[in-house]
């Protein structure tokens, strides 16, 4: 059973709430259908349900509220618009990465794809695909993690007649093994088709939760639809033929010449104008709504109720009057009042597994990797042409000119996209809600950042020093005696520069800040820590163990003092400083933001 009880969306500037105190419930095994115009708040109503709009009241999932379930993927499945996935990651990369999110085996990803028919599409890129493609791409996303509620918006909507027939022969077939679906639609015939239950909304507010039968006899009756130019002479004929025989007909003129009579057929309007002699230009049997939801129609003609029946457009005994709630008695919370609306922190239960599918799903990470050793090569053989460049800026590939080399440049850019894309393509959350900011997926990102940081700083340095073999000569280059400082100081750096491009988007979610985070550091940072370091101020690290010696009292080994000493001159370097001022100021307004958006929601 999925209860929603006294949603309420929060009023933007004068206007009411798009949603006002909605209560209704979705039943397992029943297709129910959130009915109403656009405007009418169905979709804030989802996203209230998700907890992904700000308001009150609380949506229990089979009794349990959505911030308490520990696996929502298990539980609800969702489907809002088009799949935000990277136009060009493939349909299985897509479902795989998914797969890590929702904490599922990666081979559910294949099985998703064969259950909705796109198996032999798996490689096809998503942003190539049509919008029944999509959909059904968008389906098989909201089923990876087998769950038992279903919740859609406008599933059916630019789709052709027969992908909705597919459409909702799944949803019908999920419903009859016991889930629950819940699906949006502005078409009263869709519904009264496709739905078991039909919850009526106008302006944000319940106006009725009826059963398909009883919304198909109050809503969608038949009629028959008639032109003719003489649309007053025909209804009055009509209903003075339906009193004579003490016949039930309403007949209602409508704009156009038209008229819609209820409780007849084409036989019996056809054969009433051919007796008065009425020319007639259409005449058909229709099934339609008689009316707006929250409009009246106009009024009837004429109309001949049989003794002992209801007047037309009265409600039958015991069901409510249009614009009337029906009488319900929703489960309560155990307070008695509604509870407090909390975003629940929602991440990958498998974050590590997560990024790196996510890494590797884009032609981006090659591309990049690639374009990083084919500029450090072409500019170590440049530096390398006057012979007077050190080796450890040719082997780095490090013009004087450039802020950065290219590996660092490189590796700052795939972390400036482990964040960025998260929010110009959030796929990891439903209906496009805000990237979770937990500290496992964080984490993730950063041990992820590193290790593509280190293997690209190797690759750069192996690829460059075999460029300089091949075309300068294949004599032994030799090895500077402080290597392992040299090392470590172009290890710390790569990776610095990963860190402060994923910290740089996390805070301002958006990749060219994860960027200009990372040129910040030896343009604007760098310098003023060089003059710092370097000025009248400035004291020499060279006596700095045997100072720390004598403060602490201890005595340790003396090869311990020149390892202390090495790692003191990889950090106090500049560049080094300035990377570890920029990441601690990076990660705590990442900390801050956080917390202020929480409490903003």
């Amino acid at each position: 059973m999925l209860q929603a009880i006294g949603l309420t969306s929060s009023p933007r500037r004068d206007l009411p709430p798009a949603v006002d105190d909605l209560t209704f419930d979705a039943r397992p095994g029943q297709v129910t259908a959130l009915l109403g115009p656009g405007g009418s708040g169905k979709t804030t109503a989802l996203r209230l349900m998700l907890e992904l709009e700000p308001g009150r009241g609380v949506t229990y999932f089979r009794g349990r509220p959505l911030q308490r379930i520990a696996h929502p993927a298990g539980e609800v499945g969702v489907l809002f618009g088009d799949v935000p996935g990277h136009p060009s990651r493939t349909l299985r990369s897509q479902l795989r990465m998914l797969s890590a999110a929702a904490g599922v085996p990666a081979s559910r990803a294949d099985e998703m794809l064969e259950f909705v028919g796109l198996a032999g599409l798996h490689d096809q890129r998503i942003g190539r695909l049509s919008r029944g493609m999509d959909r059904r791409l968008g389906l098989a996303s909201a089923l990876l993690g087998d769950p038992h509620a279903l919740l859609l918006d406008e599933p059916g909507a630019g789709l052709s007649a027969r992908e909705r027939a597919w459409l909702h022969e799944l949803l019908r077939a999920h419903a009859t093994e016991g889930g629950t679906v819940l699906y949006t639609t502005e078409d009263p015939k869709d519904a009264a088709r496709n739905a078991d239950r039909i919850v009526t909304l106008d302006n944000g507010r319940l106006v009725a939760a009826q059963a398909a039968a009883d919304f198909a006899h109050t809503r969608l009756r038949p009629r028959v639809a008639v032109r003719t130019p003489h649309a007053a002479r025909l209804a009055a004929a009509v209903t003075q033929e339906a009193r004579a025989a003490r016949r039930t007909v309403e007949v209602i003129t409508e704009r156009g010449n038209r008229l819609s009579v209820y409780g007849s057929d084409c036989a019996a309007v056809g054969e009433t104008a051919f007796r008065h002699g009425v020319l007639i230009h259409r005449l058909t049997d229709e099934v339609g709504d008689t009316a707006p939801v929250g409009a009246e129609p106009d009024r009837p003609a004429a109309a001949a109720p049989a003794p002992g029946q209801p007047e037309p457009g009265q409600p039958e005994p015991g069901q409510p009057e249009a614009g009337q709630r029906k009488p319900r008695q929703p489960k309560q919370p155990e307070s008695g009042r509604s509870e407090p609306r909390r975003r629940p922190a929602r991440s990958p239960l498998r974050p590590l597994r997560y990024e790196i599918r996510r890494l590797l799903g884009v032609p981006a990470t090659p591309l990049v990797v690639a374009g990083v050793l084919v500029a450090s090569v072409v500019i170590s053989l440049l530096l390398a042409r006057s012979g007077r460049t050190p080796l450890p800026t040719v082997l780095a590939g490090w013009p004087v000119f450039s802020p950065l080399p290219p590996a660092a440049l490189g590796a700052g850019l795939l972390g400036a996209f482990s964040f960025g894309d998260e929010y110009r393509y959030p796929a990891l959350t439903t209906g496009r809600g805000a990237v979770p900011r937990r500290l496992g997926l964080l984490l993730a990102k950063l041990a992820v950042a590193a290790a593509v940081a280190l293997v690209l700083a190797a690759l750069a340095v192996v690829a460059d020093l075999e460029a300089l073999r091949l075309v300068y000569g294949g004599e032994l280059i030799p090895v500077p005696k402080n290597w392992p400082t040299l090392c470590a100081s172009w290890l710390g750096l790569i990776v610095g520069c990963a860190w402060a491009g994923v910290l740089g988007a996390g805070v301002f979610r958006v990749a060219a800040a994860g960027v200009a985070a990372v040129l910040a550091v030896p343009v604007v940072v760098a310098p003023l820590l060089r003059q710092v370091t370097f000025g009248p101020a400035g004291r020499s690290i060279t006596g700095l163990p045997g100072r720390l010696r004598e403060f602490v009292s201890m005595e340790w080994p003396v090869a311990a003092d020149r390892w202390l000493l090495g790692v003191l001159r990889v950090v106090a370097q500049p560049v080094g400083v300035a990377l570890a001022l920029a990441l601690t100021a990076l990660l705590c307004a990442y900390v801050i933001t956080g917390l202020h958006r929480k409490a903003r929601w």
